[in-house]
């Protein structure tokens, strides 16, 4: 019954994975798939630990996975898929006892397979991971400079819509999925990126599909990414909460019950939408080891806070300054990283505000004024932010004829999304003295205002 001539065998005892359970008969109730760039998943929900094994099998090329003293119930349904590595989807039973499943493959692949333990609202899941028997990752992006050394590069935005596949994230009252939203969110956010001068974005995923916490920051390192920005939509026990935040790493502790709250929401991502259990290599703990990185961790405060008030003209925000946790996915040693939760979407008023086009857009213009605002007044070296610093840096020095006593050596008109601090530091002065110079109190710039810049 177990026999196929030449085949490639893979045997899974899972009664040594699942130490302590037995394994016994088992229903398989349902069957979900999902298709990534670099993997297509396939996803059972079983009653519990199951007995299986999988077969590749060439001429033509299929999968096929035979579960032992397991049954297919009634009303299970196989998805018409197409995408990805499948052609479609067999299943039936195999023998007196026994389920099987066949997989009919574009080309070859090569499998991984793993049981998930019930965690959050999933029970048991058996999950097949099927990637290209060829090699086809991607190549890492590359930068306008390494096409033309002789133009400015781009400045790359790493955008990380938040959970995706058997990972929903939270859930509005009106049924609204986190991760629909935040990917919505970040194809917009990529959209305005893209459209402006000396930018471009690269999203870590452009569909429904599960992406490891981990993958999330090493998706930005391989684009030589300067910043990452990880989308989320927030949730509370209560309905009442609301208002944007915006979030940068604390590998100490969190900044108050509901953060602690939330970063252990959001760590959980991998519980939920699996991970391959024989990965060994801890590189999570390597990383925190190298978090002696400082400069990253102060560029990531800089750019949250300018994100902060740049989302404060869509309103009210959770908190008036900018929240840390020990979030996973903002752990890169070397990427300045900042994770915005756009809205609280557990509060009806405000899931309905996500899930309006124009809204999300207003949301994409806000970051990027906020984003834009950090890169003029922190030009990384290379980019067209740092030529356009240092063609303005020679109109603030003090004319030679002007009299010794004069503070006032040049005027400057603010463009959209710049603040006091921004102008401030890109001049080389204090903010102190930004101000004093034009008899202001305030923060609020307006584009189109002249400013005095004062010679220092």
């Amino acid at each position: 019954m177990w026999g196929f001539g030449r085949h490639c065998l893979l045997v899974f005892g899972l009664a040594a994975l699942m130490a302590g359970q037995d394994v016994g008969a088992a229903e398989i109730k349902s069957l979900r798939i999902w298709a990534g760039p670099e993997s297509t998943r396939a996803v059972f929900d079983v009653s519990g630990p199951v007995d299986y094994k999988l077969i590749e099998l060439n001429k033509p090329d299929r999968l096929v996975l035979d579960l032992r003293t397991s049954r297919i119930e009634a009303g299970f349904e196989v998805p018409s898929f197409t995408q990805g590595l499948l052609k479609g989807v067999r299943a039936g039973r195999q023998g007196k006892n026994d389920a099987r499943v066949v997989f009919d493959l574009a080309d070859g692949v090569r499998p991984k397979s793993f049981l998930l333990a019930p965690a959050d609202k999933f029970g048991y899941r058996l999950v097949i991971d099927l990637y290209p028997a060829r090699n086809t990752k991607p190549e890492p992006v590359k930068s306008v400079a390494d096409i033309d050394k002789g133009k400015p590069r781009k400045v790359i935005v790493a955008i990380d819509a938040g959970h995706g596949g058997d990972d929903p994230g939270a859930t509005g009252a009106s049924g609204t999925h986190e991760k629909n939203i935040t990917l919505a969110v970040a194809r917009e956010l990529k959209k305005v990126i893209d459209a402006a001068p000396g930018m471009s974005a690269v999203l870590t995923r452009d569909g429904d599909y599960f992406i490891p916490l981990e993958q999330r920051y090493l998706k930005a390192r391989e684009a030589k990414a300067d910043l990452f920005i990880s989308v989320h939509a927030d949730a509370f026990t209560n309905s009442d909460a609301r208002g944007s935040s915006v979030w940068v790493l604390s590998p100490r502790g969190a900044t108050s019950e509901a953060a602690r709250w939330l970063a252990d929401r959001e760590n959980r991502a991998d519980l939920v939408g699996g991970i391959s259990l024989d990965d060994k290599d801890d590189t999570l703990a390597k990383v925190l080891l190298d978090l002696s990185q400082g400069a990253t961790m102060g560029a990531s405060n800089a750019v949250a806070e300018n994100v902060l008030k740049a989302l404060r003209k869509l309103g009210p925000t959770h908190r008036s300054y900018v929240e840390r946790a020990n979030f996973v996915v903002l752990r890169s040693p070397d990427v300045p990283s900042i994770l915005v939760e756009t809205a609280f979407i557990t509060n009806p008023s405000e899931e309905a505000r996500l899930t309006d086009p124009r809204h999300r857009e207003k949301l994409a213009d806000a970051i990027l004024d906020g984003v834009r605002g950090y890169f003029r007044a922190t030009p990384p070296p290379g980019t067209l932010f740092a030529q356009e610093n240092a063609r303005a840096k020679p109109a603030v020095k003090p004319v030679a004829a002007a009299p010794a006593s004069s503070k006032k050596a040049a005027r400057y008109v603010v463009r959209r999304g710049e603040t006091l601090r921004t102008i401030a530091h890109a001049h080389g002065i204090s903010v102190a003295q930004l101000r004093d110079a034009n008899e202001r109190t305030g923060e609020r710039l307006r584009a189109g205002e002249v400013l005095e810049i004062p010679s220092g």
